[in-house]
């Protein structure tokens, strides 16, 4: 999906902040992030912990409201709705979310059929029977199988759990799934089979992610476009292709430096960006751009005027340093 002039916006995200009042003051942890998600897409959001990634995708899913800034869904019939409180339940059949962890996000005391049919009973879709029907259909495409329909969430691995989680997710049928890191807590060997099911079901069932994750290898080989936060903010917005064979952000290039590569020879010679300083805090954040502090390339600009996210040298950036 590289060429984005006939794609269909499923959500539009304008300037959505979101803050948190603490003892200190007010948290920044989104910070006026403005982005679109095409029908049908994979974008994927890396960035380092702590940086906002997460409470943007709950705040995207409606777990959190936004502090500032609005959403807006385009259902299936093409009308826009913006989402807020009023909006909100119809909007949840609509878009669901995979955990980061399948051990705390599944009820202990609820059977798996409980867990995957509770969207179900929620929204008022089918009979009882069917219910039971559609659990089993959903077990079995996320290749599990109906004898684990009566079994609690304790007895199964984590890379079953996960899948559990993808089983509930897909059970009202959305279009749009927040993947909240779905593999950062299970197994390297399992990882590639989870990644793998949810290509394959984007494929069979035409879903949207939002895939937000730290391994920026898996979020390049799923992703169809990539985003990068630092301290709540997006700091570059590009296509896979594009971002890792041009990145221009001074950050992005210090991620994708730090990123093994298969080849010891090619390893040896490669040459690591280490960033130096400390994160700012996002309770007290810094005037102008907020990388300026750990930026190789810091100018005068940079500490005084945030630098906007705009297009230069073929994608979006936010840096004084890239001329357009």
């Amino acid at each position: 999906m590289a060429d984005r002039t006939d794609a269909t916006k499923l959500v539009e995200i304008k300037k959505v902040s979101k803050y948190f009042k603490v003892s200190e003051g007010t948290l920044k942890a989104v910070n006026e992030v403005n982005i679109d998600i095409y029908r049908g897409e994979t974008l994927g959001l890396v960035g380092e912990s702590g940086c906002g990634k997460s409470t943007f995708g709950k705040t995207l899913i409606g777990i959190y409201h936004p502090t500032k800034g609005t959403i807006i869904y385009h259902t299936a019939d093409g009308k826009p709705m913006e989402i807020n409180k009023k909006t909100l339940f119809s909007y949840s059949k609509m878009a669901q979310i995979i955990f980061q962890d399948p051990y705390s996000s599944l009820d202990p005391r609820m059977t798996v059929a409980d867990i995957i049919e509770e969207g179900m009973i929620i929204h008022k879709m089918y009979d009882r029977k069917k219910r039971r029907e559609r659990v089993y259909e959903l077990l079995e495409l996320v290749g599990l199988n109906k004898e684990h329909a009566n079994r609690f969430a304790h007895e199964f691995s984590g890379g079953q759990r996960q899948r559990i989680g993808i089983a509930r997710a897909l059970a009202i049928e959305p279009e749009f799934i927040v993947c909240d890191e779905p593999i950062s807590a299970l197994d390297v060997s399992i990882q590639s089979q989870i990644i793998n099911l949810l290509h394959d079901l984007q494929k069979k069932l035409n879903l949207t992610y939002l895939f937000i994750a730290h391994d920026l290898n898996i979020v390049k080989y799923i992703s169809d476009r990539i985003a990068v936060m630092y301290l709540g903010n997006i700091v570059e917005l590009a296509t896979s292709k594009e971002l890792y064979g041009n990145t221009l952000h001074p950050y992005s290039q210090a991620l994708l430096s730090a990123v093994p590569i298969p080849d010891p020879d090619k390893e040896a010679q490669k040459q690591r960006q280490i960033l130096t300083g400390d994160v700012p805090s996002p309770i007290n954040t810094p005037k102008g751009c907020p990388f300026a502090g750990r930026c190789p390339y810091v100018m005068d600009i940079c500490r005084q005027e945030k630098p906007v996210l705009e297009m230069k040298q073929g994608h979006l950036v936010a840096c004084h340093k890239v001329t357009k």
